[in-house]
């Protein structure tokens, strides 16, 4: 949806105000104080700023936002990132710009102007197209000590979708800070988050009949990009600001500030939505619902249909951004972003007299806020449909065509839906799939041949593990598909080799996807004298999650899944077990365990059971899950022995 790109574009290239900075320091003076202070980087960000002017003309709120960026360059490295960017569009336009290069010429500061400026739509991962529009600026004749300086002015169209502020970047910041000039007959209200010790500074001051607010932080490490982060967004400092409400003529006109008014706001983008009916739409959801005895029955055949029919492809343009298109628009294009299958499912249950369908606004995961705490556009970038049966919400989002009815996408679990239940606002919570649900489990059959293994095996994946292994697959075939279910039942080491396999259930999203399979192994089996060192754990789950001791943000892992696993050893006949490995338990908040061997008849079974419990990890998590990862290693470690019989 439009907002999440208009409210992150200008994260980390959104400074303030054109001539507030008298740039008299030359760069040779103050290179080798920089680059003492900052001996591992070969950029400085010195003055990252934003400014905003709020006032009243003509009885609406005009909003002019200006930026200020300058960084210094503090190695020959630093040379090579000759380039600037920054972002506007046709809800934020642009005013005016001005760019240039500062360089110490004998003493005395030198600006070069940029000439050259590229102008490009953005390329936003997952939209097809939208009308962010990105400036790249290149700085020329860059050398140590050199300033790369960029200020630029725009103005806001809604008063509703004000940026946020961002107090930190890949590089550091020497200072940073944003600036709001309002009339007194506007109020403001903001949210600073992901600043437990109140580093960043606050003022409040009164100017010439307006008020002036400021925040200011100095001396800004860069943002460190971890693994299995949750996004940045939970761990750098930043401000979320919004105008609450203004007066004209004595009259006050609200804005934003609670939920209702957010709501109300977004009512207004589907008050008029697929008010006309369209015969050939409904002759199809007729014709699609025949046979189908219940609402249920009816709406996951709707939903299925949509997955199959309708191509999700993200087109973000001003309030296209916002507004779900009708479905009779839909229907006759074939494609459509989240707002748009959002809004063909909901007419089509309509006219299948399926009630209790209705759109919602939601927040991927990536997103930290919730609603009440953060009731501003700011805090969802999505929208599906939602059915209610009896008790239970469904959650209809067919931007994922593998997913099955009855769970939700990966990437909203655990987030709130702001739904429209009959004109009025609901929040519920989407749940996190339970482990139990995306099972994995795979029955492994194994004998000796010479001093390799065979194998056969059955794998059955249920839940995200099935939707994201297909969706991974996509329309792969012969040698390439081949290599990716190879990936997939790898087991072993990499002298593994698939014989051949056979795929069941690949487009019945309500049964699990199977691949059976043989294989070899090959260096696996250890022999020594009449001995055989085997281990059977052939997969060994976990085993690279460790979590560094340094780390800063959460981890997170995409989904919960459970192992269920069977390994059936056929003992040689002329050999006997000596020492079977010791059956291991283990039962914590984030992992169930069972490995279980049982011996009968020349059959040597290891039964798998492991289960993840929790999906975010807490720094207060990481040492307890470390000590649970490492027993796990222990017990993979443990080797089966075998002896000839004499």
């Amino acid at each position: 949806m439009n907002w999440s790109i208009l409210l992150n574009k200008l994260l980390l290239c959104s400074i303030s105000f054109i001539g507030f900075f008298n740039l008299t320091v030359s760069a040779q003076e103050t290179l080798a104080d920089y680059k003492t202070s900052y001996p591992d980087f070969n950029e400085l960000i010195l003055n990252n700023l934003q400014s905003y002017n709020i006032s009243i003309e003509n009885k609406k709120l005009k909003i002019i936002q200006d930026n200020h960026y300058e960084s210094m360059i503090l190695s020959q490295n630093g040379i090579q990132n000759n380039k600037e960017s920054f972002s506007y569009s046709n809800l934020v336009k642009l005013n005016s710009y001005d760019a240039y290069a500062v360089l110490n010429e004998n003493g005395k500061e030198k600006r070069i102007k940029v000439t050259q400026t590229n102008e490009k739509l953005s390329q936003d991962r997952g939209v097809f197209f939208n009308d962010v529009v990105v400036r790249e600026l290149t700085f020329k004749n860059l050398e140590s000590g050199a300033k790369k300086v960029y200020n630029y002015q725009t103005e806001f169209v809604d008063p509703y979708l004000l940026h946020k502020f961002i107090f930190g970047d890949k590089i550091p910041i020497q200072n940073s800070s944003l600036e709001i000039t309002t009339d007194k007959e506007i109020e403001i209200g903001f949210k600073i988050f992901n600043d437990p010790n109140n580093t960043i500074s606050f003022s409040k001051t009164e100017k010439k009949g307006k008020w002036i607010y400021k925040w200011a932080l100095s001396d800004i490490k860069p943002l460190k990009y971890e693994d299995n982060s949750p996004g940045y967004l939970y761990i750098v400092p930043h401000i979320n600001f919004f105008i609450k409400d203004y007066i004209v003529n004595n009259q006050t006109k609200p804005i934003l500030g609670d939920l209702e008014k957010l709501f109300s706001y977004y009512k207004e983008f589907i008050k008029d939505l697929n008010k006309v009916e369209d015969t050939p739409l409904k002759n199809l959801t007729l014709e699609i619902i025949k046979n189908k005895n219940t609402d249920e029955e009816k709406i996951k055949a709707i939903f299925y249909w949509v997955k199959e029919n309708i191509k999700y492809i993200a087109f973000e343009n001003a309030y296209e951004g916002f507004i779900p298109r009708e479905a009779s628009f839909v229907f006759q294009r074939k494609f459509g972003d989240c707002k748009d299958m959002g809004s063909i499912i909901s007419c089509m249950a309509k006219y299948a007299n399926v009630e209790n369908v209705s759109i919602a606004w939601i927040g991927t995961r990536s997103i930290p806020y919730t609603y009440n705490e953060l009731p501003t556009p700011a805090v969802d970038n999505h929208m599906i449909a939602v059915y209610k049966n009896k008790e239970e919400y469904i959650f209809l989002d067919a931007t994922d065509q593998e997913t099955r009815y009855g769970i939700p996408t990966a990437f909203i679990q655990g987030k709130e839906a702001l739904i429209n239940e009959n004109g009025n606002y609901k929040l519920i919570n989407v749940p996190v799939v339970t482990a139990s649900k995306n099972e994995i489990k795979d029955i492994v059959k194994l004998s000796f041949d010479k001093d390799k293994l065979n194998g056969s095996g059955k794998m059955e994946l249920n839940g995200y593990n099935r939707s994201h292994t297909l969706m991974q697959f996509g329309d792969a075939n012969n040698k390439t598909r081949f290599e990716a279910v190879k990936e997939l039942v790898l087991k072993g080491n990499n002298k593994f080799n698939l014989l051949e396999y056979k795929e069941e259930n690949i487009t019945d999203k309500d049964k699990p996807y199977i691949i059976n399979y043989n294989f070899d192994l090959d260096n696996y089996i250890i022999k020594v004298d009449s001995e055989i060192y085997v281990n059977l754990f052939l997969d060994k789950f976990f085993e690279d999650l460790i979590v560094e001791e340094n780390r800063i943000s959460k981890f997170e892992l995409e989904y919960l899944t459970q192992y269920n696993i069977k390994y059936i050893l056929e003992i040689p006949e002329n050999y006997s077990v000596k020492q079977l490995p010791d059956n291991f338990s283990l039962d914590n908040d984030y992992i169930k365990a069972d490995f279980i061997y049982e011996l009968q008849n020349g059959i040597l079974n290891l039964n798998i059971g492991l289960s993840q419990k929790k999906i975010i990890l807490d720094k207060t998590d990481f040492n307890l899950w470390n000590e649970t990862i490492k027993k796990l290693k222990t017990n993979y470690n443990q080797a089966l022995i075998l002896s000839e019989n004499k």
